[in-house]
C-alpha cells in the first residue's frame, strides 16, 4: 500500500516572520495579548482585512472550513488594517468581528504597523507562518483556501516528523452574547399592514416588527447559518441583507453569504429560493440564464424597478436583475472592475454597490467603496451625483461636486424628489437634492445607519450598530456639520518616473500549474468553463499619470510609462490567474481562480525603483 502523505514542498530560503503589533490590541482572546513566540509550534495564518471590503468578507467565509478542520494545529489571526477613518475606531472593529461571525483572534492595527512590516499592498492578503516562525507563503485576494489547505497539510506532516508541531486548543475566546432584540440589522421594509420586516443579519433571520418598530411579532429562519427552504422555523439564511416587496405581496430577500435571492411569503412564512446556486460566482462563469442555475456574488440589496428585481451585486461590483416573468437573471450594468466610471451600463465601473432605491425615472444606488451616490437612468446609463473615487471620502456638505460621504450603505427616495443617504461610516443621514445639486446633513449621532424607510411623515433608520430601528421626523432644516475630508491612509510607494515594470507575481500551489493550453478547463466545482488562464487590467487616477500601459491583457507583466509631470497618484491593477490540477491523465483538470484588485498609491521620485511587484500568490514572497 502506498503512502498517501503529501511530500513536503521544496521552499526557498526562509524569512523570519515580523512581530505582530497593533495599538488597538487584541479581540477574541479574553483580554490576553499575544506575540508570535506564544504561537510557536502552531501553523499561523495571518488574514489582513478591513471590514468595509467585500473581498475580505469572502475570505472570512473561505477560511471557516480550514479553521474548523485544522483547529488543533492552525491558528488564524485576523490583522485588521483600516481603509476608512471609521474603521480605525476600536469599537467599530469589535462590532465588525461580531457582525461577521469571526471565530479567531483579531489584532486591531489602526496605524497599519503590522501591515507595513509584512509589506502588504492589498486587502485581503493571507500570510502563512510555519511552526518555527518563518513565512512560507503569501496570497493576495480571494480563492486561495484550497492552496492554503494543501500547504497546511504539508506543514503538519513536515513538522510532526521534525517534532516542531504543537497540537492543542487555540487562543480564541468567544465573547459573551448580548441580549438585544436585533443584532446588527441590515435593511428594513415597510409592509402594507404598517409593520416592518427587518433583516436581522448576524442572527441569520428576517424579523417582523409591529408598527412601533420594536415589538417582535415573529422570526423567520432557524437562526443558524444555513441554506434551506421551508417553513419559517426550518428555513435558513446566511447573513441576509436587502428586502423588496413584489406586486403579489411576496418579499425578495438578498441572502448575501448564500449568494442567493430568496422568496418569503409574509402570510405563511414559507421560504423558497428564486436565484443562485448557493456558490459564489467566479470569473468566467455565465452571467445570464435560468436563475437557479447561475451563481451570484454577495447580493447586498434588491429593488423592484422597470418590471424586474434589480440586485446590488456587491461581490462583483455590478448590478444584475432577476426577471420573475421567465425566471432568469442577467447582468445589467458593470464590468466587474472596481472603480467609479460612468457611461453606458456595459462600460460602467462600480465599487461594492450596497443600497438601492427606485423612482419612476431613476434607480438610485449607494456605491459604498467609492463613497458615492449614483443612479441608473431608464436607458441603462450610469451617472454619479456625489463622489470622486476609491480613495477620497469625508463629511462635507454643499455643492455635490465637492461634497463627501464615507462608505454609505443605503439610499431612500423621498417624496419631494430628493434622496436620503444612509452615510454609514459618518453615522449620519444625508440628503441630496437633484434640483439644486446640494448635499446637506439631516441627522447625526446615528450609529452605522445602513438603511432608512419612510413611514408616514417619519423616516425610520436602521441603526445597525445600535441594533435597532430609530424613528425620526424629516427635518425641515439641515444640521450644520463642520466639513472634513480624508484620503485612504496608506503610505505611497516611491517609483521612478518614466518606464516602470509591473509584475504580478503568481506561483501555482503545489500539485497545480498555470495552464496555458487551449483546451477546455473547468473550475474546481466542476463543469464551468473559465476562459483564459490569466488577465491583467491597469488604469490610474488621475488618468494622466499613465502615458503607456493602461488597458486589458492576458500577460501578468506590463511595461508602464509614468508621466513625470504628475507627481503622485494611484495605480489600479486587477489580476486573475487560474491554476489547474497538474495531472497529465486528466484531459479536463479542475481549475481554481485567484483574483485581486490593487489600488497602489505611488509617488514619483528620481532614483526610485523602476519595478513594481504585486504578489497574487507565491512562496516566501
Amino acid at each position: 500500500m502506498s503512502d498517501s502523505t503529501p511530500a513536503p514542498a521544496t521552499r526557498r530560503a526562509r524569512v523570519r516572520a515580523p512581530e505582530l503589533i497593533g495599538k488597538g490590541g487584541w479581540l477574541n482572546t479574553g483580554g490576553t495579548q499575544y506575540t508570535l513566540a506564544d504561537l510557536r509550534g502552531r501553523i499561523v495564518v495571518l488574514d489582513f482585512w478591513t471590514f468595509c471590503c467585500i473581498n475580505c468578507l469572502h475570505v472570512l467565509d473561505e477560511l471557516r472550513e480550514l479553521e474548523e478542520k485544522h483547529r488543533d494545529t492552525v491558528v488564524i489571526i485576523g490583522v485588521h488594517s483600516p481603509k476608512f477613518v471609521h474603521e480605525a475606531e476600536h469599537a467599530a472593529v469589535a462590532d465588525a468581528v461580531e457582525r461577521y461571525g469571526v471565530e479567531h483572534p483579531v489584532l486591531d492595527d489602526p496605524e497599519l504597523a503590522t501591515w507595513k512590516q509584512y509589506a502588504v499592498r492589498a486587502w485581503p492578503t493571507l500570510v502563512v507562518i510555519d511552526p518555527e516562525g518563518y513565512v512560507v507563503a503569501q496570497h493576495a485576494g480571494e480563492g486561495h483556501a484550497h492552496a492554503i489547505e494543501r500547504l497546511v497539510t504539508e506543514l503538519e506532516a513536515e513538522h510532526a516528523a521534525k517534532g516542531t508541531l504543537r497540537r492543542g486548543d487555540g487562543p480564541y475566546v468567544a465573547p459573551e452574547p448580548e441580549p438585544t432584540t436585533l443584532r446588527f440589522p441590515g435593511k428594513a421594509l415597510p409592509l402594507p399592514s404598517g409593520n416592518f420586516l427587518v433583516s436581522d443579519t448576524t442572527r441569520h433571520q428576517v424579523v417582523e416588527l409591529a408598527a412601533d418598530g420594536e415589538s417582535v411579532l415573529r422570526r423567520i429562519g432557524s437562526g443558524a447559518r444555513g441554506f434551506a427552504d421551508g417553513p419559517a422555523g426550518a428555513a435558513a439564511f446566511n447573513e441576509p441583507q436587502g428586502l423588496a416587496l413584489l406586486a403579489d405581496g411576496s418579499v425578495v430577500v438578498a441572502d448575501t453569504v448564500n449568494h442567493a435571492l430568496r422568496r418569503l411569503d409574509p402570510g405563511t412564512g414559507e421560504v423558497t429560493t428564486l436565484a443562485g446556486t448557493g456558490r459564489q460566482w467566479m470569473q468566467g462563469e455565465p452571467t445570464a440564464g435560468p436563475a437557479r442555475e447561475i451563481s451570484l456574488s454577495s447580493p447586498w440589496d434588491v429593488a423592484w424597478w422597470e418590471g424586474r428585481v434589480w440586485i446590488a451585486m456587491a461581490g462583483v461590483h455590478q448590478l444584475w436583475a432577476y426577471d420573475p416573468a421567465d425566471g432568469t437573471v442577467a447582468v445589467t450594468a458593470g464590468t466587474t472592475n472596481e472603480g467609479l466610471v460612468d457611461g453606458p451600463g456595459g462600460e460602467a465601473w462600480f465599487a461594492q454597490p450596497s443600497g438601492l432605491a427606485a423612482t419612476p425615472e431613476r434607480l438610485w444606488l449607494a456605491d459604498s467603496e467609492t463613497s458615492a451616490l449614483r443612479w441608473v437612468d431608464r436607458d441603462g446609463s450610469v451617472h454619479t451625483a456625489v463622489g470622486t473615487g476609491l480613495f477620497d471620502f469625508g463629511h462635507r456638505d454643499g455643492d455635490a461636486g465637492q461634497a463627501l460621504l464615507q462608505h454609505p450603505l443605503g439610499v431612500t427616495a423621498l417624496p419631494d424628489g430628493s434622496v436620503a443617504i444612509s452615510d454609514t461610516y459618518n453615522h449620519a443621514l444625508r440628503r441630496y437634492d437633484p434640483a439644486s445639486g446640494e448635499v446637506t446633513t439631516l441627522a447625526t449621532d446615528l450609529r452605522e445607519p445602513s438603511d432608512a424607510v419612510l413611514a408616514g411623515e417619519d423616516i425610520v433608520v436602521v441603526e445597525s450598530a445600535r441594533h435597532r430601528l430609530t424613528r425620526l421626523k424629516l427635518p425641515e432644516e439641515a444640521v450644520r456639520v463642520a466639513g472634513v475630508a480624508h484620503r485612504t491612509r496608506r503610505a505611497a510607494t516611491e517609483v521612478a518616473p518614466g518606464a516602470l515594470r509591473l509584475d504580478v507575481v503568481f506561483q501555482a500551489p503545489a500539485g497545480q500549474k498555470l495552464d496555458t493550453l487551449p483546451h477546455a478547463r473547468t473550475d474546481s466545482r466542476g463543469g464551468t468553463p473559465i476562459g483564459p488562464s490569466t488577465r491583467l487590467l491597469v488604469s490610474s487616477t488621475p488618468p494622466e499619470l499613465l502615458l503607456r500601459g493602461e488597458g486589458a491583457g492576458t500577460e501578468l507583466s506590463r511595461a508602464l510609462e509614468l508621466n513625470p509631470a504628475v507627481p503622485e497618484g494611484v495605480l489600479h491593477v486587477s489580476a486573475m490567474a487560474a491554476s489547474c490540477d497538474d495531472d497529465p491523465a486528466n484531459e479536463y483538470p479542475a481549475c481554481h481562480v485567484h483574483q485581486q484588485d490593487w489600488g497602489v498609491p505611488v509617488r514619483l521620485a528620481e532614483g526610485a525603483a523602476d519595478r513594481l511587484p504585486l504578489v497574487l500568490a507565491g512562496l516566501d514572497a
